[in-house]
């Protein structure tokens, strides 16, 4: 079945990188760029807030001096920085706007003699989308006392730049990309009364994106939390944008905000930062966190984008109970069913390994190896394979080939405990095994407990089990002299004790990628084999007396 699922994505791949080739000769004609052309605004309808950028861009504390640089040659110097950067105009968040409109103007001048007909690199969409959102928040002192010519030019390359966009928005699969290219369109519509028909086009087509991109609780169908602070911070900004002009903001828009507000707040971390799970970055919140403050959580569900959450006083756990997502969502998915992440007194004690994305190809295909999360591995395999097919993945990114069921979940709150049991079958059709875990914050004895299972479902199938749980890089930890525990060493005078009771650990160096670099950290783990029968695994982690 997974075969014949990946010819037909292979196929479909096939197709959309023809397409995409025969496009981009198409774009490069002189017919195309004439295409492109249409009515240029007479005057700016509405001035967006400049200092709105701040919610999409990743630059903060820091400045760039454009009036110490010469126009003629910041172009040439972008060749040695890389030219997404320096193209997508982000940058302008940074600018001391009262001394660097004057050499700004020039050097857009100089772009647009260099750039203003379509280029692969530089009209990319992500770079495109980001330089017309860019342009049009700082459109104030771009025009402010410029010539006749100047102003006509650069309000006639936006538009040529935006047609370009809503040509070849249905071309466009990535939807993180097209959140990118809906809110520039949206954009020139509220500014351009001439274009007013681009605001209702962008959101009808962004109603349309979330219905696809959201479940009903406001988490991606990716599962990974990145792309929930992604996609909520340029609907955020769209809102923000929407609201100054004094437009209506549509009920949509508002509903999907505060539950994607919900589900950060259920998922953040006691360090104000994400989990790492399915894709996830060691991120901090800053950039959104005056909407998290202005919010107020009802949260009453079980659990959230398949994440399930035990707070209690001091003890915060996240622990991923839930199948991967469809293939066309798995690019960012990690192998750990079951894993988890622990917390106490806000200080991470066990974490997954993060994601590699922003560090190499490699690291990023290490980091979503089941062994790089904190669960149970079988026979040192991966729980998901994943796409190997070099066509499908650069379409459709790194996706999965194989799935699973989750099953028999349910949640704890009785008897001094507080927690969840939750099951997968992963690890069935090819080994014989289903496993089953156990997680529970113990209020009368301070203390976290766990409890797993494997179950053999067929005999005969040998296997070598090891469960993992990774320590925090900014710990350390030891095997005691029990050789059934492990001392977690938190500060000088504060440590944890880590026990498998009946049961042999040792820790194994590790690598954690949480940071977008790789750090060396360990991990306690806990190795046998098992033939023809079940076993059950106790253990727990409690404040060393």
């Amino acid at each position: 079945m997974f075969g014949l699922k990946s010819v037909y994505f292979y196929l479909i791949a096939c197709q959309i990188t023809l397409i995409k080739f025969f496009r981009k000769i198409y774009f490069s004609s002189k017919n195309y760029n004439k295409s492109l052309e249409s009515e240029i605004p007479q005057q700016v309808y509405f001035n967006p807030n400049p200092f709105l950028l701040s919610i999409i861009t990743s630059y903060s504390h820091r400045s760039f001096k454009i009036s110490e640089i010469d126009p003629n040659i910041f172009w040439l110097e972008d060749k040695k920085k890389g030219s997404e950067q320096m193209h997508n105009f982000f940058w302008l968040n940074l600018i001391d706007r009262k001394a660097d409109h004057k050499k700004l103007k020039q050097i857009i001048y100089i772009w647009m003699l260099k750039n203003s007909k379509y280029k692969k690199k530089i009209w990319e969409t992500s770079t495109l989308s980001a330089r017309v959102i860019s342009w049009i928040l700082n459109i104030d002192i771009i025009l402010n006392n410029s010539t006749f010519d100047f102003k006509k030019n650069f309000l006639k390359c936006i538009i040529c730049q935006t047609n370009h966009l809503k040509k070849n928005i249905k071309f466009e699969k990535d939807l993180v990309k097209k959140i990118e290219i809906l809110t520039a369109i949206i954009l020139t519509g509220i500014v351009f009364k001439e274009y007013e028909e681009n605001f209702n086009i962008g959101i009808k087509e962004l109603q349309k994106l979330i219905k696809d991109f959201f479940d009903s609780d406001g988490f991606p169908l990716s599962r990974n939390p990145n792309d929930l602070i992604f996609f909520v911070k340029y609907l955020i900004f769209c809102k923000e944008v929407i609201k100054d002009s004094q437009k209506y903001i549509p009920e949509f828009l508002e509903d999907i905000i505060e539950k994607n507000l919900n589900c950060i707040d259920y998922i953040k971390t006691p360090e104000n930062r994400l989990p790492l799970f399915n894709g996830a970055t060691s991120l901090n919140l800053n950039q959104i966190k005056k909407y998290l403050e202005n919010f107020k959580s009802d949260n009453k569900n079980n659990s959230l984008g398949g994440l399930f959450r035990i707070k209690h006083k001091k003890f915060f756990v996240l622990i991923d109970i839930d199948k991967p997502p469809q293939k066309k969502f798995s690019k960012s998915y990690q192998s750990g069913p079951l894993s988890f992440e622990y917390f106490l007194d806000g200080i991470k004690i066990i974490t997954n390994s993060g994601f590699g994305y922003h560090i190499s190809k490699k690291a990023e295909l290490l980091s979503r190896l089941t062994a790089c999360q904190s669960t149970l591995t079988i026979n040192d395999t991966s729980i998901t394979k994943f796409e190997r097919n070099e066509m499908i993945n650069k379409v459709f990114g790194n996706s999965t080939q194989n799935s699973f069921k989750s099953f028999d979940f349910s949640s704890k709150n009785e008897n001094g405990l507080i927690g969840c049991s939750a099951s997968n079958n992963g690890y069935e059709k090819k080994f014989g095994s289903t496993h089953k875990r156990e997680i529970y914050v113990d209020k009368e004895n301070d203390c976290l407990i766990g409890r797993d299972h494997i179950f053999k479902t067929k005999n005969g199938y040998p296997i070598k089990y090891t469960f993992r749980f990774h320590i925090n890089p900014e710990l350390s930890v030891i095997k005691t002299m029990s050789g059934n525990s492990a001392l977690i060493q938190i500060s000088k005078n504060k440590s944890l004790l880590f026990t498998a009771k009946d049961e042999n650990l040792d820790i194994e160096k590790s690598i954690f990628f949480g940071e977008k670099k790789i750090i060396d950290s360990s991990c306690i783990t806990i190795t046998g084999n098992l033939v023809n029968k079940n076993k059950i695994f106790n253990w727990e982690i409690r404040k060393k007396i």
